[in-house]
């Protein structure tokens, strides 16, 4: 029966590696050989985030979307990290493996099927490992290890506690669970969050092939408990074996300690492969949304990467929205949720899986009291959702920051959302529950912040737009024309439900003010004189607000506000403007501004995203949703209308052969550009 066994397990084992070099040919994977200048590439599913290390079996941190502590005493909000129970030590032969005694390192990470392995040679042993964020079991993760010897060895493979070093009041204890007939040996580890706002729990368990080895207690270093098992291995025998374990918090969790250890001992009555299985079953039915370009294989990696960490960072029946960088990092923006969620991230997410874009609604649906809370406390009717949201609701921005109290236009920017959503999925029922008293309460606020002007016209004052370096101006572009925008969605939700729309709703949006230049440009707001702007902003009134449409306008626009974005802006936009310029049928230009997305700010070994060329704060979630928007509705074409997802003017730059589109909508549409 062991012999059996441990034939299977060569079987799949060889099996894997062939399916994973299989794979390099069409796009699916990146490779790293070197450590300079390393940054991590995250594995997640939406709950957790396992930024990579280039030490052996490490993960240099754990991510917690939703939970949030202070970051500290006095301080705002931050997500929090959790205890890192996917890291091991082994010995071979009395010896540790660490990167004194290894060879050829390299790691490869499968997009397609979520994971980053690495594989190693020692005096003794080849080493391959795999971590990933499992997808069908949000709060676990699996770290999948083979050992093939090329001599007989003793290995001893230990769970050595690890935590960041915020967390307070940490433990690390082993044990046996046991009904009296089956026994589950768990590790498992708690802490306390910073300010101990949160209790934080992990639970680990061992699963084998074959027989179970002895799994015993030791102490390690620092004096903490850990979870051991030692194997002798003849040469030539591969041996495979798989830590799985789940962290929880309070947050989510009444005891999260009990029900990490649950969900430990779960995977006890599991497989290696039934759980491998799973997870894989959940991408393939992800990755029917993709994006495929012909003749250009970097772009092809890049642009994968970009919507796997889309992916990766937002699940299904979730109810939580992304920040912009996504789990990959705690101190990016604290992980708050800002416009970057309904503007950057979402529409792709939209087009390409409807099911994973209803956690971003689902998420201000459930802060919608909050944000009418927000409107009272500042004098207005509706909602009015903050510029830093948490899982509370309320306001999260530093108190120092001028955002917080005047970057208004996120509440439009949800209302948006709300209506794309419903043009989407035509879910009329949705619409009448959800969606409908979102846009009423939008609209609502909008028409209580504006201002009647003498001449008739409606005017917002003292706002921060999208271009936070004009900060408290009047009649902000994009602010203005995403209000005038939104007010258009209520009056058409309000048609299709048979419902009543306030008048004021559309005499509003016809009137907003807009200021121009002489020659006729749009200007950034009405006392804008030509300074350098941070990012895209009057341009988005052409798109996605569709508020500019002549063509010798949006160019006209462009031109100007090309040369006035700062060189050290957010990456993503410049994919306004290769959207725009594609719109005009510039395929030179449309691929230049393509490229001036993202490739000045590609990271090694990876190529992950940071947030401009200039900083290091990768993973950029939002520059990835900018550059997905790029290929989807800049040379795809696609576009999100009333009468849901059409192709409009699709363009391909000589670059490419070919862009073909999958699984877009909820027909699962193919839509495919060639020269």
């Amino acid at each position: 029966m062991k012999t059996k066994t441990a034939f299977l397990a060569t079987l799949i084992f060889f099996l894997n590696i062939c399916t994973s070099f299989a794979d390099t040919d069409d796009g699916w994977i990146i490779e790293a050989t070197s450590k300079d200048n390393y940054n991590g590439v995250t594995l997640a599913n939406g709950r957790i985030g396992l930024v990579s290390g280039m030490g052996m079996f490490q993960v240099s941190e754990i991510v917690m979307g939703g939970v949030y502590d202070k970051e500290y005493q006095d301080g705002v909000s931050r997500v929090v990290r959790g205890p890192q129970f996917t890291n091991l030590s082994m010995k071979i032969n009395g010896r540790y493996v660490d990167h004194w005694n290894m060879k050829n390192w390299k790691q490869r990470l499968n997009m397609r099927k979520a994971y980053l392995e690495t594989s190693v040679e020692i005096e003794k042993a080849k080493i391959t490992y795999s971590i990933r964020a499992l997808r069908h079991l949000p709060h676990m993760a699996m770290l999948l290890v083979n050992v093939t010897p090329v001599d007989d060895i003793e290995l001893k493979v230990e769970t050595p506690a690890s935590f960041p070093e915020e967390l307070q009041r940490r433990t690390a204890t082993f044990k046996h669970l046991t009904d009296g007939r089956t026994e589950s040996p768990v590790y498992t580890m708690t802490a306390v969050s910073r300010t101990g706002m949160r209790d934080l729990a992990s639970s680990a368990a061992f699963l084998f092939d074959g027989e179970r080895p002895e799994i015993y207690a030791e102490f390690g270093e620092a004096h903490y408990q850990s979870m051991a098992f030692n194997k002798k291995l003849k040469k030539g025998e591969n041996f495979r074996f798989a830590l799985v374990g789940a962290i929880c918090s309070s947050t989510d969790f009444s005891n999260p300690k009990n029900e990490a250890e649950r969900m430990a001992v779960y995977t006890l009555q599991s497989d290696i492969d039934t759980i491998l299985a799973g997870h894989e079953k959940e991408w393939n039915e992800i990755w029917k949304g993709d994006i495929q370009i012909e003749g250009d294989p970097e772009a092809q990696k890049d642009i994968r990467l970009a919507l796997y960490n889309l992916y990766s960072f937002a699940a299904k029946n979730t109810r939580l929205s992304v920040a912009p960088m996504g789990l990959s990092s705690v101190t990016g923006y604290n992980g708050h949720i800002f416009w970057d969620a309904e503007i950057w991230m979402f529409p792709p997410l939209l087009m390409l899986n409807q099911d994973i874009a209803r956690s971003f609604i689902d998420y201000r649906s459930d802060r919608l009291e909050k944000a009418k809370q927000r409107a009272v406390q500042y004098g207005y009717r509706g909602c009015m959702f903050p510029w830093e949201s948490d899982d509370t609701g309320e306001e999260a921005t530093p108190t120092w920051c001028l955002t917080g109290p005047f970057e208004h236009h996120i509440t439009a920017d949800v209302g948006i959302a709300f209506w794309n959503y419903y043009c989407v999925t035509k879910d009329r029922r949705w619409l009448e529950e959800e969606g409908y008293p979102m846009l009423k309460n939008v609209a609502d606020y909008w028409v209580s912040r504006v201002t009647r002007n003498e001449d008739g016209s409606y005017s917002i004052l003292n706002a921060v737009g999208a271009n936070e370096y004009a900060q408290c101006v009047d009649d902000n572009a994009f602010t203005n024309g995403s209000v005038k925008t939104v007010l258009r969605h209520a009056t058409q939700a309000a048609k299709i439900l048979g419902k009543t729309a306030d008048p004021s709703w559309t005499e509003v949006s016809d009137k907003i003010k807009f200021h121009y230049m002489e020659d006729g440009t749009i200007k950034e707001h009405a006392d804008y004189a030509g300074a350098i702007i941070k990012q895209a902003d009057a341009n988005l009134l052409s798109y996605p607000l569709d508020v500019v449409t002549d063509p010798a306008r949006i160019r006209q626009d462009l031109n100007y506000y090309s040369q006035k974005i700062y060189e050290d802006g957010p990456a993503m936009g410049n994919s306004i403007l290769a959207i725009l310029y594609a719109q005009l049928g510039d395929a030179e230009k449309a691929y230049h501004y393509f490229q001036k997305t993202y490739l000045p700010n590609k990271r090694p070994p990876f190529g992950v995203l940071s947030e401009s060329a200039f900083s290091n704060n990768p993973y950029f979630c939002t520059g990835a949703g900018g550059l997905i928007q790029a290929v989807l509705s800049g040379f795809g074409g696609l576009r999100i209308t009333e009468k849901g997802i059409k192709q409009v003017c699709p363009l391909l730059p000589k670059e490419w052969k070919s862009l073909t589109i999958t699984g877009v909508g909820p027909e699962r549409k193919t839509f495919t550009v060639k020269r």
